[in-house]
């Protein structure tokens, strides 16, 4: 498929924003990162296991995969597909977690550690607060949050699949929460619902059919307020990371700058090597926002947006 194909079938109003947010060359970049499926990639539990174990049932079972680079507990699976590796007894018995690579950046970059108090606001399905569990050895505390009920099921499933102890989870509206829970929190993981556009995939219309320039508008309202409840749950003196999966300027460097004028957010540097990297956009805002990373979309990665805050003490 060509570039031209995708542009025909995308939105015409993405493809519009898309290029008025990046240069030619990225947008492009973008366009062809969502034209194949992804790569299957996974996360070793080590509440369970270590990638040692995971790496000698792998080559028992004639799977290819290559060690990611800058997480030595995610592989990328070259020969087989998701459906195929949920039939393993590693995937039924909590082992391993298929997880996009750009979803296990928001905890990485959050670094929690045994012991800490954190809140994850945003929770469903779990994959991130199974994560943060993991780096935490299961010691310290995770306050996980899904405001929907069905999804709020699916948390709770995955986080006793994974062998989460350390994990309560509740199902409440993660605007208000933060009245009840004032400055309690060491760390806050802020992974928003968004429009998604790091997800699109051409060939599959139902990753963009509902997208809409209204929609995105509508979001970024929602994402302030779960902003603004977050922060107000942060120490001071704590860290928040902020993460989207998705491209547009409004869901993410916006989010930032009215972070910055409106709470008072530092924003820190983010220490990370990345093939598909690519400068945020700071144009009429605070020049700080350019320490938030933006990821193209690849074969082997989702697009995503993150960013590491503080609150000063």
């Amino acid at each position: 498929m060509s570039l031209a194909i995708a542009k025909s079938k995308l939105p015409m109003e993405f493809i519009q924003e898309l290029y008025m947010d990046f240069n030619e060359r990225n947008a492009d970049k973008i366009l062809l990162g969502m034209l194949d499926e992804r790569n299957t990639t996974l996360r070793v539990n080590t509440l369970k296991t270590n990638n040692k174990a995971i790496k000698q049932v792998l080559k028992e079972l004639n799977i290819e995969y290559e060690q990611v680079y800058f997480y030595e507990d995610a592989f990328i699976i070259k020969n087989k597909k998701e459906k195929d590796l949920q039939n393993l007894e590693i995937y039924k018995n909590g082992s391993i977690y298929i997880q996009s690579l750009s979803s296990m950046l928001p905890p990485l970059i959050l670094n929690p550690q045994p012991g800490d108090n954190v809140l994850d606001l945003t929770a469903s399905p779990g994959s991130k607060t199974t994560q943060m569990s993991a780096l935490m050895q299961n010691k310290g505390y995770i306050l996980a949050n899904e405001i929907d009920k069905i999804r709020c099921d699916k948390l709770r499933y995955n986080i006793k699949m994974q062998g989460a102890q350390n994990v309560e989870i509740i199902n409440e509206d993660g605007r208000k929460i933060s009245k009840d829970v004032k400055e309690k929190f060491d760390k806050v993981l802020l992974d928003v619902p968004c429009s998604g556009e790091g997800r699109f995939l051409i060939n599959k219309p139902k990753t963009y059919l509902n997208w809409s320039k209204k929609q995105v508008l509508e979001l970024s309202n929602m994402q302030k307020e779960l902003f603004e409840s977050g922060y107000n749950a942060l120490k001071r003196g704590g860290t928040l990371v902020y993460s989207t999966c998705t491209l547009n300027k409004i869901e993410n460097e916006n989010i930032i700058d009215w972070a910055i004028k409106k709470l008072g957010a530092e924003i820190l540097n983010i220490n990370i090597k990345l093939n598909e990297l690519t400068k945020v956009s700071t144009k009429g805002l605070d020049k700080d926002v350019e320490k938030a990373i933006k990821i193209l979309p690849s074969k082997n990665m989702e697009g995503f947006f993150v960013c590491l805050l503080k609150k000063p003490k």
